[in-house]
C-alpha cells in the first residue's frame, strides 16, 4: 500500500468534494484524512489517500477528470510515517488583528526547535467592540527536553509587544 497527498485548489462551488471523493473511490483508493476549507473565495485543501502502490497512476489519471471541471489537483507521496516524540500541547492565541502576529508567534516557536503539527488561523468580529480579533489555533510538538514552561514564557514575553492573549494547554 502507498499513501498519497491530493493538494487541491480551485473556485468554489458545490459538489467539488463529491467529484474529489468519487476519483479516490474509482481509482480503488481510500480516504484517510483531509483539510478542506473555502478561502479567499476558493476552494483548497489537502486529503491523505491510502492506495496500492500499483494503482497511484490510476488516481493521478481519475483525478484529471476533476482537474478538468476547474479543480488543480496534485498528488505527491506521502512521507512514511515516524514516531514524533516530544510533549504535545495546545496553543491558543487571540488579539485584536495586526500584522505580524503569526510571523512573532512562529519565530518564538521556532526559536525553540518547535514543531508546528496544525495551524489554523481565522477573524471573529469583537463583541463589545466591533473590532476585528484575530485567532490561532496550533497543535505544537516540543523537543525532547523542552519543557512547556519555557514555551509558555516564549510566547508570554511576546505577547504584550503584539498584544495578544495567550492560552497553552497539553493535549489531553
Amino acid at each position: 500500500m502507498a499513501n498519497v497527498i491530493l493538494s487541491v485548489i480551485g473556485s468554489d462551488r458545490p459538489g467539488l468534494t463529491e467529484a474529489l471523493a468519487a476519483a479516490v473511490l474509482s481509482a480503488g483508493g481510500n480516504w484517510l484524512e483531509g483539510h478542506l476549507s473555502r478561502l479567499g473565495g476558493l476552494y483548497v485543501g489537502s486529503v491523505l489517500v491510502e492506495i496500492e502502490s500499483d494503482q497511484v497512476e490510476a488516481l493521478r489519471a481519475t483525478v484529471r477528470s476533476v482537474d478538468a471541471s476547474g479543480l488543480t489537483v496534485q498528488v505527491a507521496p506521502a512521507l512514511a510515517g515516524s514516531t514524533a516524540e516530544g510533549e504535545v500541547l495546545r496553543l491558543s492565541v487571540v488579539g485584536q488583528d495586526r500584522p505580524g502576529i503569526v510571523r512573532q508567534v512562529t519565530a518564538a516557536l521556532s526559536g525553540l526547535s518547535v514543531n508546528i503539527e496544525a495551524f489554523e488561523t481565522r477573524l471573529s468580529t469583537g463583541a463589545h467592540s466591533g473590532a476585528p480579533l484575530f485567532h490561532v489555533d496550533a497543535r505544537l510538538r516540543l523537543p525532547p527536553g523542552l519543557a512547556a514552561d519555557a514555551v509558555q514564557d516564549a510566547l508570554e514575553a511576546i505577547s504584550g509587544e503584539i498584544m495578544v492573549d495567550v492560552a497553552l494547554t497539553p493535549e489531553g
